[in-house]
């Protein structure tokens, strides 16, 4: 799916939005802090929002969309400059992905850039170009993005319209790159339209550029950009389903109404807006608009429009306690019931206000002499002899002379002062001090109109999370976990051994300095492989695991759950205890990469491990003196079990001693030196389990050799171990 547009769409987009030139900006709005929507009023046609995604995308809609009811600092930055100024013009710069709109204001010229690339960003500068103010300060080689600065595009690349024979056979001969790539980096077409331009051309696309036609490249280039010209129309590539193939898409879309039935359609099934067909389009199912901003609207207007109600979502995620490590689902089951919670706060204030409006409405003659009475009084009087005699009157509760109003009790159904409370001003009628509540009802059923959509999209999203968990639970994949940082030993190499003793080790020079320096003491002891370069160990004495008695409920039976305690039962560290690290630290040398079958390790006391030299000792980052007598361990073997554990309700991959992985685990696979790569091992694993990349490669010690493997490279099934147990 196309995360964002490219120079071609923009190319496109500018024109459509040239044609307002001489509209009016009426308001500017920021419903999520990705996306800016201004609000166009045009002299012969109905007002539209145009609404700017940085980093993604630039259209214009005129779908519902609720706004904040405080405007963010950057919203009131643009209303102060643009409100009612006129659009003078839209324009690409060259052929990259940055617009820039162009207005009159009262304040001179300004100008709105939009990056639409990496993050993105919306730059706003006055008639010299100098940055009034950007919605993310940066700074990147060769130009900074913040207050009061020379406002610099990106470095402007090759313009294709520009391109000629001389230009493009000069930049073939010295490409050493293959053809596809050189047109998509060097001639600034992106991969999918330098793809197009061969295709047009009849070459391969990744053939040597050396050998490639100048002549039929720069033919099929400028086709293309006829193409893009010429075309006012805009696309939608659609992307077959499990319920719909080819044939039931082709023919189920033609019954779409513009509604929100084919927004959820469109949101699984569509995969690309397009200004012009290219001949990888061909065999794909396509919806057909007038222009590209319908077509882009159609894609994710719905999307767009939900931005406020996104950032209300987001803002109860991060209000959630106990947020510390969380699925999906009862991430989103938290979310649901939040604001459903709200959903019912809304409704009593809707209906409160209400009645305050038509309890006012019954009382006309009440109230108008309560109004009248009091006017009266303040103007013979004044506001302070008027407080003073009010304390005698019954329906009055206070008064504030500052704003010209008082709190006064609504009479019941008997008409007696025990209804409920309420402001009346005295500047307005009795009609106007109703319609106030009123309109007050009406505003929260504004905000109640977004915050039920949130709830049904929560409910979708709660729907397809489940179904998804229910999925992996079957193919033994485990759920991702949503967590705010990781546990701190998961930044170094770490195992649990024998009584549950934590064993950490260092990763690089920074890593082993890390383990002497802070997980190094009192009973601990440390180990080092007898090899240049070998990490520090710290087999801790006192911080390890214990069985989490409170399993989590999102972890699977079959799956042992632990908890990291400062605080072991037994502290005692033994023979077997060292044994079973000194193999884990000859396993994390380089002792693995090369292959070897055997290895020696030594451990010694915490207080003779030292940074001190003494003369004639250099000691290098990452490197200890070691005084004393060593206790070694030799002929150790040098293979290592990795198994399925979680810690603190996450599921991680451990590496242990066969023997403990094997006591510890049900799904486990042992290990040892081999050909097959890292990378290519954790994409099964990752693949089988669900776990994270990064996660399983800090995990496994190089290029291995899988000799038994129960559950991690291969499929399991879960449900027969579960009940074996």
């Amino acid at each position: 799916m196309k995360a964002a547009m490219s120079g071609f769409d923009l190319r496109a987009i500018a024109r459509e939005l040239d044609i307002f030139s001489g509209a009016y900006v009426k308001k500017a709005y920021m419903p999520h802090y990705e996306q800016i929507v201004l609000r166009i009023n045009p002299k012969e046609s109905d007002q539209f929002d145009l609404v700017l995604v940085r980093g993604a995308r630039i259209y214009t809609s005129n779908r519902d969309r609720p706004m904040p009811m405080t405007p963010p600092p950057f919203a009131m930055m643009l209303r102060k400059h643009l409100k009612n100024a006129r659009m003078t013009g839209v324009r690409q710069l060259g052929f990259d992905r940055v617009l820039a709109f162009d207005f009159d204001t009262k304040f001179g010229e300004r100008h709105l850039y939009v990056e639409v690339f990496r993050d993105g960003n919306i730059i706003l500068t006055d008639e010299e170009g100098i940055i009034i103010q950007p919605l993310t300060h940066a700074s990147y080689s060769g130009r900074t993005l913040k207050k009061g600065v020379q406002y610099q595009p990106p470095p402007q690349a090759l313009d294709p319209h520009e391109m000629d024979l001389e230009t493009l056979d000069e930049m073939f001969k010295n490409s050493d790159r293959d053809l596809v790539s050189t047109l998509g980096g060097k001639a600034n077409l992106g991969g999918t339209h330098a793809n197009a331009v061969c295709e047009l051309a009849g070459i391969e696309p990744n053939i040597d550029t050396k050998e490639a036609s100048p002549e039929k490249i720069l033919k099929s280039l400028q086709s293309l950009l006829s193409d893009l010209s010429n075309s006012n129309e805009g696309h939608i590539l659609l992307k077959p389903s499990k319920d719909f193939d080819k044939e039931a898409l082709a023919t189920h879309v033609v019954t779409l109404k513009n509604n929100s039935i084919r927004d959820r359609f469109l949101e699984q099934h569509a995969i690309e807006a397009t200004p012009t067909l290219l001949p990888s389009h061909s065999e794909m199912v396509k919806m057909k608009f007038e222009s590209l901003c319908q077509a882009v609207d159609a894609w994710k207007g719905a999307h767009d429009a939900g931005a406020l109600a996104r950032r209300e979502a987001e803002k109860l995620d991060i209000a959630s306690p106990g947020r510390g490590f969380s699925t999906d689902v009862e991430r989103l089951e938290r979310r649901k019931a939040q604001q459903e919670k709200a959903l019912e706060g809304f409704s009593a204030k809707i209906e409160k206000q209400q009645n305050l409006g038509h309890i006012i409405q019954n009382n006309w003659s009440h109230v108008e002499s309560l109004l009248s009475q009091i006017s009266e009084s303040v103007e013979k009087n004044g506001w302070k002899e008027t407080k003073k005699a009010s304390k005698e009157i019954p329906w009055i509760v206070s008064m504030n002379s500052a704003e010209g109003s008082f709190i006064t009790i609504l009479p019941n159904e008997e008409g007696h002062p025990s209804g409920p409370q309420t402001t009346l001003n005295l500047n307005e009628s009795v009609h106007q001090n109703a319609q106030r509540h009123f309109e007050s009802a009406r505003k929260q059923k504004d905000k109640t109109k977004g915050a039920v959509e949130a709830l049904e999209n929560t409910k979708i999203e709660l729907k397809r999370a489940t179904k998804k968990e229910k999925k992996a639970e079957e193919s033994g994949k485990l759920g991702k976990i949503k967590r705010s940082k990781r546990l701190w030993f998961e930044n170094h190499r770490w195992s649990m051994t024998a009584g549950g003793h934590l064993l950490v080790g260092g990763k690089d020079a920074k890593g082993n300095d890390a383990i002497v320096k802070k997980h190094l003491s009192g009973s601990d002891m440390y180990l080092h492989a007898d090899i240049h370069g070998a990490p520090s160990c710290s087999l801790r004495a006192t911080q390890g695991f214990v069985v989490d008695q409170h399993r989590p409920a999102h972890i699977p039976n079959h799956i042992p759950a632990f908890k990291l305690v400062d605080k072991l039962g037994d502290e005692r560290i033994n023979e077997e205890k060292l044994l079973e690290s000194a193999t884990l630290a000859l396993c994390w040398s380089r002792a693995w990469a090369s292959g070897g079958g055997h290895g020696t390790v030594y451990s010694v006391k915490p207080a003779q491990v030292s940074k001190t030299a003494q003369s004639g000792e250099y000691v290098g980052k990452g490197a200890f003196i070691v005084r004393g007598q060593r206790q070694w361990f030799k002929d150790l073997d040098v293979k290592m079990g990795i198994g399925l554990v979680s810690i603190n309700g996450v599921p991680l991959l451990m590496g242990g001693t066969p023997e403990r992985i094997k006591q510890l685990c049900q799904r486990f696979a042992i290990i040892s030196p081999g050909l097959t790569k890292k990378d290519q091992l954790a994409n099964r694993i990752y693949k089988n389990t669900g776990l994270m990349t990064d996660d399983i490669l800090s995990i496994l010690p190089g290029a291995s050799e899988i000799i038994e493997d129960n559950g991690i490279f291969s499929p399991i099934k879960v449900k027969k171990v579960d009940e074996e147990e």
